[in-house]
């Protein structure tokens, strides 16, 4: 959300404190993998791992955020079916607070430009330094809000990266603010009146958005395919692609709202769990990985698109998307519209939502 930059001890001090979160995690991950049985709500989690986390990073709320994230990871597993023994850490560096409050105490936003990061040097000795940080004017007004408002948030630190520049380090991080969804809302909505009659379907894919505009009767109004090709490629990262994907879904929206579409149907996406394996690696495995890579692409799109919905004043529609991508209706609509299979699929999508109650 806000971008810092920063060198010298306090990038120094940044760099040990998000090692040492590390550590904890990656020990307390080796120790719940070793359980047999683990409880079964955050209480029981933060009591039984609580000091293997605290002897590492001695802070009450980097130690529960180090918890929260394991404990998240471990249900996100449940939910996919993943094994969660055989599952590893990808390369971060972060750290954070688990549970929202105003101010947070670890870290705290002091201004819309300005936050205050309580920070550990290797031998666990904390400190507490003042950050500089920039983000856009649209965001910088929901950190104003949340200041003048009191808003509880739950805050994060990301070191993106790192360098040394005549034996000096340097590192570039990022702010991560995590709000209740109303209050985001409530900040950040870019129409606050719908008016439109019409409706819409959305195909995800891993390289577009292909959005159909239908009216009432269901006849097909306008069609339009929204493209991020670059985003799945080897090479760009994930930060990189979810940007680009995020562009794409307010191009998607923005261009739905200006056509009159006041309710867009999507496929229901898959269940996730709570972090969406953000910060796990799976083994290599082959061609069932790939698809399973594709649909956990496809349905965390899905979502950012039903998650920034409300901000266009746009409802949100699930809808089974069962027969939308190969059966005889999706080949009859392909040959009658002289549509792609992607469109088609849209089109089917909005006529299915339309017919449910």
């Amino acid at each position: 959300m806000a971008g810092f930059n920063t060198s010298g001890e306090n990038a120094k001090l940044l760099f040990s404190t998000a090692w040492l979160f590390k550590i904890a995690t990656h020990r307390l991950l080796n120790v719940v993998k070793q359980m047999p049985v683990l409880p079964a709500s955050d209480i029981g989690w933060k009591s039984l791992f609580y000091k293997i986390v605290y002897d590492v990073i001695p802070n009450r709320r980097y130690s529960y955020g180090a918890i929260t994230l394991v404990r998240s990871i471990y249900e996100s597993c449940r939910q996919l079916g993943v094994d969660f023994r055989s599952v590893e850490l990808s390369d971060w560096l972060m750290f954070q607070q688990s549970e929202k409050e105003y101010p947070p105490r670890s870290i705290a936003l002091k201004t819309p430009s300005e936050v205050e990061v309580t920070v550990f040097n290797y031998n666990k000795e904390s400190r507490r330094i003042a950050l500089g940080v920039n983000t856009s004017e649209a965001y910088k007004k929901l950190l104003e809000a949340i200041l003048r408002e009191k808003q509880p948030y739950m805050p994060r630190i990301y070191l993106k990266s790192w360098n040394t520049r005549s034996g000096e380090l340097y590192v570039k991080g990022e702010l991560q603010v995590a709000v209740p969804t109303n209050f985001y809302y409530k900040h950040m909505a870019r129409a606050r009146v719908n008016k439109g009659r019409l409706y819409a379907g959305v195909d995800v894919n891993i390289d577009r958005i292909n959005l159909v505009i239908v009216d009432d009767d269901g006849r097909l109004r306008d069609t339009y395919t929204f493209w991020f090709e670059e985003a799945p490629r080897k090479g760009c990262s994930r930060r990189r692609a979810r940007s680009i994907i995020g562009m794409r879904v307010h191009e998607v929206l923005e261009y739905a709202y200006h056509h009159g579409v006041k309710a867009l149907f999507l496929e229901n996406p898959e269940v996730l769990g709570k972090l969406k394996l953000l910060w796990v690696r799976s083994g290599n495995r082959g061609h069932e990985n790939y698809n399973y890579k594709r649909s956990i692409f496809r349905s965390s799109i899905i979502e950012m698109v039903a998650l920034k919905e409300p901000l266009y004043s746009i409802e949100a529609k699930y809808v089974d998307p069962k027969g939308t991508t190969s059966s005889r209706e999706h080949d009859d609509v392909m040959r009658k519209y002289r549509l792609d299979r992607h469109t088609a699929s849209a089109y089917l999508i909005a006529l299915k939502g339309l017919k449910q109650p």
